[in-house]
C-alpha cells in the first residue's frame, strides 16, 4: 500500500469513527432533552447506510398492541418493501421481532422457501442479502431494524455488533422517558409516532405531486425545512397537508402549531 493510500485509509477510518461517535451522542441527547422520535429513527436508518456495509435500511416499530408499522426508511424502495412485508405478514424484520433475535440471509435467492412471497419482491427491488436486528431493551422488544445489501454476502460480525448497538441505543432513547409510566401510556406514545409517520407520508405525496420531485427529495425538503427552523418534522408535515406550508417554495416562514 502506498503512503497516499495508507493516509486515505486512515482518514476514512477516522471519519467513520467520528460518525459513530456523533450518532451515539445524538442518542445520548435523547436522555436529557425532548426529541422528535421519527426524526431520530430516520437518522438511525441513514446512519446504518453511511456506517455499515449495506445499501438501504428500514425500521418497523411495534405499537405494543401487537401491530408493527413502518416508521423510517432510507429510500422509497425500502419503504415500499417494508410495507410489503407488513401487508403479507412475511419477511426478515417480522421474524426478527417475533423471535427476538438477529435474522440474517446472506443470499436471498437461496432463501426463497423461507420467505416465498417476500424474496421475489426484494430481488426485484435490487437487494440480494438482508440482516434484521431487534430494537430491544432487556425483555422489551419494540421493533426491528432491517438492513439490505445489493450484494450476495453476509453482513460482517463487526457491522452486526454495531448495528445492534445503534438499535439498542435508539431503543433506550425511546423508552427511558416512559419508564415510570404504565404500558398503556407507552403504547399511546408509540402510536403517536406511528401516526406522525402517516402524516409525513401524506406530506411527501403532496410535495412530490406539487413540485414534480421524487418522494425521497420531498422528504429531504420536509426535513431541511424543519431543521432550519427548529420545528418538529410532524409539525411541518401537518402544515403541508393542511396547505399552510410549502417547504419547496421560498417565502415567509409560517410556524405551525406544535
Amino acid at each position: 500500500m502506498s503512503e497516499d493510500q495508507a493516509s486515505s485509509s486512515g482518514a476514512g477510518a477516522r471519519d467513520r469513527e467520528q460518525a459513530v461517535t456523533d450518532m451515539f451522542v445524538t442518542f445520548a441527547d435523547t436522555l436529557v432533552d425532548d426529541f422528535d422520535v421519527v426524526d431520530m429513527l430516520d437518522q438511525l436508518v441513514r446512519a446504518c447506510v453511511r456506517l455499515l456495509d449495506v445499501s438501504a435500511a428500514g425500521l418497523l416499530l411495534d405499537d405494543q398492541r401487537g401491530r408493527l408499522s413502518l416508521v423510517a426508511s432510507s429510500s422509497e424502495e425500502t419503504r415500499l418493501l417494508e410495507v410489503f412485508q407488513l401487508q403479507n405478514n412475511q419477511g426478515p424484520c417480522l421474524d426478527c421481532v417475533r423471535n427476538r433475535t438477529i435474522v440474517n440471509s446472506s443470499d436471498l435467492e437461496a432463501d426463497h422457501e423461507r420467505w416465498p412471497v417476500f424474496v421475489p419482491e426484494a430481488l426485484a427491488a435490487g437487494f440480494r442479502s438482508v440482516t434484521a436486528v431487534p430494537m430491544r431493551l432487556r425483555d422489551d422488544i419494540i421493533g426491528g431494524l432491517n438492513m439490505f445489501s445489493d450484494r450476495v454476502r453476509p453482513l460482517g460480525a463487526a457491522d452486526r455488533r454495531l448495528a445492534q448497538a445503534l438499535a439498542d441505543a435508539a431503543t433506550i432513547g425511546i423508552l427511558q422517558q416512559r419508564a415510570a409510566h404504565r404500558t398503556t401510556v407507552l403504547a399511546e406514545q408509540l402510536q403517536h409516532a406511528l401516526n406522525s409517520r402517516v402524516t409525513i407520508e401524506q406530506a411527501k405525496g403532496v410535495l412530490s405531486e406539487r413540485h414534480a420531485i421524487t418522494m425521497d427529495a420531498a422528504f429531504q425538503s420536509l426535513r431541511r425545512f424543519a431543521r432550519d427552523r427548529n420545528l418538529k418534522l410532524y409539525a411541518v408535515a401537518s402544515g403541508v397537508v393542511l396547505g399552510e406550508l410549502d417547504p419547496g417554495r421560498p417565502g415567509p416562514v409560517s410556524r405551525p402549531v406544535q
